[in-house]
C-alpha cells in the first residue's frame, strides 16, 4: 500500500491564522504574563510560531501524556509520561494542543491542571474536529475547524513521519 500527502490547508493560510491567533491572545492577556503549556510531541511547531506571535511575556513549560488503549482506539485512561516542570500555581496558563478530536485526553489533562490552582486555565488548539467529540472541552482558541480525516504536518504525525511539513495534509492510502 502506497501513500500520499493531499494539502488540506496551504503554509500561507497557517501561518495568517497562527498571527491572528497570537494578536488576539496578545489582547486578551493584556498586561499579564501567559504560561504556554505544550502537550509533546504534535504541539511543539504550533506553539513555537504562536509564542513568536504573542507580544505580551511568555513563559512555557512541557507535558506529554498518552491516551492509551487496545489498538489504535483510545481508552480515555491518561497517563502522564512527562509532567511540568514548574508549579503553575497563580500562573494564567494557556495549553496549546495540536488537535482537538474526541477530547477525552484534554478534558482529563485539564481536569488535573486545574487541581494545580492556575490564575487561570484555557486551551488552544491548531485543529479542531468538533464532529468526533465525545467529551465536553472548551476550546478557547482554534485556527481551524476541519474535517474527520486523518492529517498530518506542522507536527501531526502519521508513524512519526510528516511532522515536519509547513503545511496541514491529508494521507491518503492507495
Amino acid at each position: 500500500m502506497s501513500e500520499k500527502v493531499r494539502v488540506l490547508i496551504d503554509e500561507k493560510a497557517v501561518d495568517e491564522k497562527i498571527a491572528e491567533l497570537g494578536k488576539k491572545i496578545s489582547e486578551d492577556y493584556a498586561g499579564k504574563q501567559v504560561h504556554l503549556i505544550c502537550v509533546l510531541k504534535g504541539g511543539v511547531f504550533f506553539m513555537c510560531e504562536l509564542a513568536k506571535r504573542i507580544s505580551v511575556p511568555v513563559t512555557m513549560d512541557f507535558m506529554s501524556v498518552s491516551s492509551y488503549g487496545a489498538g489504535t482506539k483510545s481508552s480515555g485512561v491518561v497517563k502522564i509520561v512527562k509532567d511540568l516542570d514548574e508549579s503553575i500555581e497563580g500562573k494564567d496558563v494557556l495549553v496549546v494542543e495540536d488537535i482537538v478530536d474526541s477530547g477525552r485526553t484534554l478534558s482529563y489533562l485539564l481536569e488535573i491542571l486545574e487541581q494545580r490552582h492556575p490564575n487561570s486555565l484555557h486551551l488552544c488548539t491548531m485543529l479542531d474536529k468538533p464532529e468526533r467529540r465525545v467529551t465536553n472541552v472548551k476550546v478557547d482558541y482554534t485556527a481551524f475547524n476541519i474535517p474527520d480525516e486523518f492529517v498530518v504536518g506542522y507536527g501531526l504525525d502519521y508513524d512519526q513521519r510528516y511532522r515536519n511539513l509547513p503545511y496541514i495534509g491529508v494521507v491518503e492510502l492507495d
